[in-house]
């Protein structure tokens, strides 16, 4: 499980077009039921909009399931057999592959500028950067984009709508729920109707949260297993840090993941 909105990005997909219709028709619903939320239950930042926290805590301990039998050791071995220098080119292979669905979704923001950044990253690394294991971008003094479908559903004007979490992927909104799917099943990159399971970029996103899982393996542990309440401690993290990144530093709604949470290592900040 991964708690950063960046990560959220990936999903193995086995099945027919038919069931693909099923799955888009199961979002849309979610999506609707997202926008459909009160305003004013969806934008405080004083607490969550979370009716589902029953079903939540239940993919929640599922998640930690997953987490301890198999993520968590893969990832622990990953980054404890692969040096970091090849560790390195897997993620910025990984990264850019999504530059051309960065770039699609600045170009549905209305931000031109960031769109060419994406397109000119994506050229430069897929070429000189030997199909993206290098960042000659960045060397050159490009600076690094990021966005997704849920960013632009946002400044589309849509509500972030329910905390949800969802099975391996962990703690999203409804609206960036959609937004996961959407990237996914759009860019070519990532995935192809004829043979889902020769898609390289779910490969390459799978070792990129393997790499991130063992590279902060000490932060991700101290959250989901030191916590007395690691499904808050997450929630915390997630909805804040991702309006941080939504809206920009217009107030205090981040939270460093890697700082002190609360001066109370055991006190859930929801309690009333």
């Amino acid at each position: 499980m991964n708690f950063s909105p960046k990560v959220l990005d990936t999903i193995r997909m086995r099945t027919p077009q038919r069931s693909r219709h099923v799955v888009f028709v199961m979002l849309s619903m979610l999506f609707l039921s997202a926008c459909a939320v009160p305003e004013n239950g969806t934008r405080s930042h004083d607490t969550p909009f979370d009716p589902y926290e029953k079903g939540n805590r239940n993919v929640h301990r599922f998640n930690i399931a997953i987490d301890r039998a198999i993520f968590r050791p893969a990832s622990k071995g990953y980054t404890n057999l692969i040096p970091d220098p090849i560790e390195d080119s897997f993620n910025s292979f990984a990264a850019n592959l999504s530059e051309p669905g960065d770039a699609a979704n600045f170009l549905l923001q209305g931000d031109l500028k960031q769109a060419g950044i994406s397109v000119v990253r994506f050229l430069m690394n897929s070429t000189i950067g030997f199909a993206g294991l290098a960042n000659p971008a960045s060397d050159f003094g490009i600076p690094e984009t990021e966005t997704d479908f849920g960013a632009t559903l946002a400044v589309w004007g849509f509500s972030e709508g329910a905390y949800i979490e969802l099975p391996f992927f962990g703690p999203s909104t409804q609206r960036d729920a959609v937004g996961v799917f959407t990237d996914f099943f759009t860019n070519p990159l990532t995935f192809t109707v004829v043979r889902p399971l020769d898609n390289i970029g779910f490969y390459a996103n799978l070792v990129e949260r393997l790499s991130d899982r063992g590279r902060y393996a000490e932060t991700v542990d101290s959250i989901l297993y030191d916590s007395a309440d690691s499904y808050a401690v997450a929630r915390t993290i997630y909805l804040q840090n991702r309006r941080f990144e939504l809206e920009g530093n217009s107030g205090d709604t981040y939270v460093d993941p890697y700082g002190d949470l609360y001066s109370d290592p055991y006190e859930d900040p929801y309690a009333q």
